[in-house]
C-alpha cells in the first residue's frame, strides 16, 4: 500500500515576491543603506550629546572634530545633530505626505471605477484637470498660500501628488469590477462602501505598497527644494532643504564645505536608497514575473 505524503502548499503571490524582491540586488543595497540612516535618525537624541539648535560660540565654522563629527555651522550648531534632525522632519513630512495622498488617490480612483459612469466622468475629469496644471508653478502657489511649517509642507505635497495613483487604481479596479464575485456582490446589493474597502483595497494593495514606497523619495525631494527655496520647513527648525539654503553663499560653499556636503550626501543617499527599494518591490509585484 502506497504511504500518502502530504502535498506542500505552492507559496501565495505575496511570498513569491518577497523571494523575487529578496533577488533583486539593487533593493538589497537600497535596504542596507536606509534601515542603519533610520536607525541613526530615529535613535541619535538617545546618544548624541548636542541638540539641533544648540550654539558653540567657541567653535563657530569649525571641521568636523571627534567633538563635532559633521563639523559646526556659522553659528556654532553642530552639523551632524541637524543633518539627522533634518531626517526626522523629512521623514515625517514625505511618510505624512504619502499616506494622505495615498488615501485621496485610492478614494478618487476606486469610486471612479466602482460608483457608476457619473461618478467616473465627474472625477476623472476633475484628475485631469489637476494632472494639467503646471506642477512646478501650482507647488509654489500651494506653498505660498499654505505657508511654511511641517504639517503646510505635509498638505501641499500631498495635493500635488494623488492623481497619478487616482489613473493607476482606477485602471485596475475597472478590470477587477466585471470580475464574477464583483459582480455577484452588486446584485446582492453591496454599496460603494462594501465594493471599495471589501474587494477594491485588498487588490490594490500592490500598487499601494509600490506607490508608497516611491512616493517617499518623491516627498523628500520635494519637501528638500521647497524649503531650500523658503517655503517648506522654515528655520531654526532643521531641514537638509533649509542647510542646503544657508550653506549657498560662495564662502560657505568654498571655505566650509561640511556645512552642505552632509545634508546634501544625506539627502542623495536616502533618496536613491528609497529608489533602489521602491523600484525592486515594483518588479517583485509585476504580474509579468509570474511567467518568468
Amino acid at each position: 500500500m502506497l504511504e500518502r505524503f502530504p502535498r506542500r502548499r505552492s507559496p501565495g503571490p505575496i511570498a513569491r515576491a518577497f523571494g523575487r524582491f529578496l533577488l533583486n540586488r539593487a533593493a538589497i543595497v537600497g535596504v542596507c543603506i536606509a534601515v542603519p540612516m533610520l536607525l541613526l535618525i530615529v535613535s541619535y537624541p538617545l546618544w548624541w550629546t548636542f541638540k539641533p539648535n544648540d550654539i558653540d560660540l567657541l567653535a563657530m565654522n569649525s571641521g568636523p572634530t571627534t567633538t563635532h563629527w559633521f563639523g559646526t555651522d556659522g553659528v556654532g550648531r553642530d552639523v551632524f545633530a541637524r543633518v539627522l534632525e533634518g531626517g526626522q522632519i523629512s521623514l515625517l513630512v514625505a511618510i505624512a505626505s504619502t499616506a494622505l495622498s495615498a488615501a485621496i488617490g485610492f478614494l478618487f480612483g476606486a469610486v471612479s471605477a466602482l460608483a457608476g459612469r457619473w461618478a467616473d466622468a465627474v472625477s476623472m475629469r476633475f484628475v485631469d484637470l489637476v494632472m494639467t496644471l503646471p506642477p512646478v508653478i501650482f507647488l509654489l502657489v500651494l506653498a505660498s498660500i499654505a505657508g511654511t511649517g511641517i504639517w503646510p509642507t505635509v498638505l501641499v505635497i500631498s495635493l500635488l501628488s494623488w492623481p497619478l495613483l487616482a489613473r493607476m487604481i482606477r485602471s485596475r479596479l475597472l478590470e477587477l469590477r466585471e470580475r464574477d464575485f464583483v459582480m455577484a456582490a452588486r446584485g446582492m446589493g453591496a454599496g460603494v462602501g462594501h465594493l471599495l474597502f471589501r474587494h477594491g483595497l485588498p487588490n490594490s494593495i500592490d500598487i499601494l505598497v509600490v506607490y508608497a514606497t516611491l512616493q517617499i523619495a518623491n516627498a523628500i525631494l520635494l519637501e528638500a527644494g521647497l524649503s531650500f527655496l523658503g517655503l517648506g520647513i522654515a528655520p531654526p527648525a532643521a531641514s537638509w532643504g533649509n542647510m542646503l539654503n544657508a550653506a549657498r553663499s560662495t564662502a560657505v560653499l568654498e571655505q566650509y564645505p561640511w556645512q552642505w556636503l552632509f545634508p546634501g550626501a544625506a539627502l542623495i543617499l536616502a533618496v536613491l536608497a528609497i529608489n533602489f527599494i521602491g523600484d525592486g518591490l515594483r518588479d517583485a509585484f509585476d504580474p509579468r514575473a509570474e511567467l518568468n
